[in-house]
Formats: structure tokens, sequence, C-alpha cells
């Protein structure tokens, strides 16, 4: 793993880039590397097991700056382009989460020939009348003097395990996370703090513009973006595949894994998950 700054039109962009192989963008989420810790977390090691791997933070998160320059979604997006264009990528594999997967889905639907491969998890951007995106900036308020299991039933299966209460502990956390997390919620509420709430009104009607093989993965108890809006972006994005895996909320890179990377090894490597 090595970590690196990128001057991006004046504003510097932090790197983590690991592995060898296919090139794939990673696009973090609100709880996640450059988030919830500054590294990588097992997902992130064993993703770069078979491809290479590039995860810019968004701006304002970790060491990345220009956070100013951002206050809707189009903005995100028009800055990954020129992230993009820094790094010399003409077309690019991408993985996006939650927050990530909604920036990624507004490049492609923006620019489909940047785009050889698109892997959602989770994203946010689209929302059904009977499937709201969950309060996530609420939930995120400790009670009590520092009681998070609000926070922790919204992101996981089971909030009461060792692998929910380790990434959202009680009480306070070091000064760093506590800083990264908070500068994690500050740009969240820069393009998702007003109506529309963590989505774009206009995204499920241009989805239909994204030209490259696409895969959508969900967590079956997704509390955070019900499972109805992964379902919404398979029936409006060509040639899409969702999977829904069993017993896992949100956070399906840190709850399941090994099924998760199973998939992602077998859509861009191995070709064996084909269109619906």
């Amino acid at each position: 793993m090595n970590t690196r700054l990128l001057d991006v039109r004046g504003q510097k962009v932090e790197l983590i880039d690991a592995g060898a192989g296919e090139p794939i963008i990673y696009l973090h989420d609100i709880w996640d590397v450059h988030t919830a810790q500054a590294g990588m977390f097992p997902f992130h090691d064993q993703l770069a097991s078979f491809c290479s791997v590039t995860i810019p933070a968004h701006p304002g998160c970790g060491q990345s700056t220009g956070i100013a320059d951002i206050s809707d979604i189009e903005d995100l997006a028009f800055h990954y382009f020129d992230v993009f264009d820094a790094l010399g990528i003409k077309a690019a594999s991408v993985v996006g989460t939650g927050l990530g997967g909604w920036i990624a889905a507004e490049m492609a639907v923006r620019n489909p020939e940047r785009f050889k491969r698109l892997a959602l998890i989770g994203a946010a951007g689209v929302q059904l009348p009977d499937a709201h995106i969950a309060d996530l900036f609420m939930y995120s308020q400790n009670r009590d003097g520092g009681i998070m299991d609000a926070l922790r039933e919204l992101l996981f299966a089971d909030a009461n395990s060792s692998l929910a209460n380790k990434i959202v502990p009680d009480g306070r956390v070091d000064i760093a996370d506590e800083v990264r997390r908070y500068k994690s919620l500050t740009l969240a509420g820069r393009v998702g703090w007003e109506p529309p709430y963590l989505h774009n009104r206009k995204l499920l009607s241009r989805l239909r513009r994204i030209a490259c093989p696409s895969l959508l993965i969900w967590g079956e108890q997704d509390r955070l973006i019900p499972p109805a809006n992964g379902v919404a972006y398979a029936a409006h994005l060509p040639g899409s595949k969702l999977i829904k895996i069993a017993g896992c909320g949100h956070s399906v890179i840190l709850e399941k894994p090994d099924e998760c990377l199973q998939l992602l090894k077998a859509f861009f490597k191995d070709d064996a998950i084909t269109p619906t």
C-alpha cells in the first residue's frame, strides 16, 4: 500500500494505491477507508489481491482539500473527472460504495465513454417514494453522553456484533478518527443535507445513458439505503445485475467482505456474472 498526494487543478487529493493487475478506481462511502479509519480495511486488501486499486479521498476527507468548491453532487462528479484526467485515465473500471456509488453513477450518466465497468455497492442517489433513505445525520449523533447504538443499527445487520462496536464504538474515539469522521459527514452534508436528501430526482431517468456492464450489490437488511432503491437502479440501468447479500446491512464490505469480493472478482476478472 502506498499513500500519496496528487495535484488536481490546484487542490490536493490523497490517494491510496495497492495491488497489481487490472486497474480499478474505488470511490469510498461515508463510513469507509479515509473516513471511519485512515487506511484500508481487509476488504480493500483483498480487492488489491486481484487488481490494482486506487482509492482517492473525497474533497475534505483525509488529506484531500477542495471541500469549499463542493456544493452539490455534480461538483463531485466533475471533480472526479479532473482526478481521472490528472491520473491519465481515459476510461476506468470503478467500484463505488454508498456516497461513492452515487458519485460514480452521476459520472457515468454524464460521460459513459469513460467507464469500462461499474460496480455499485449500496449506492445512494436513487430514492423511491416508499423507500426513503434514512437520516444518517440524525443517527450519527450520540445520546446519553456517547451511546451510538442507533448508528450501528443503521449501518449493520447485527448492531450488537463485535465488528459493529469496533467500527462505531460508544464514547469518544481517537481524536484523529473523530476528526476524520466529522469531515466525512461534513462533505456528505454539502451534497445531501437539503432536499432531495442524499439523492438526485433526475438520476433514475438518466441511468439509461450508462453503456458499460454494471453490477449492483446490496445488503438485504440495508436500513440506510433500502434495497428497493437497488431494485430501481437495476430496472433503469441497462445491462445490469442486482445481487442481494443475506444477513448484511449497509456496510456490505465490512460485514460480508468475502461474499462481496467473490462477486467483484467474477465481474471484473472471470466474467462469470452476465447481465439479465
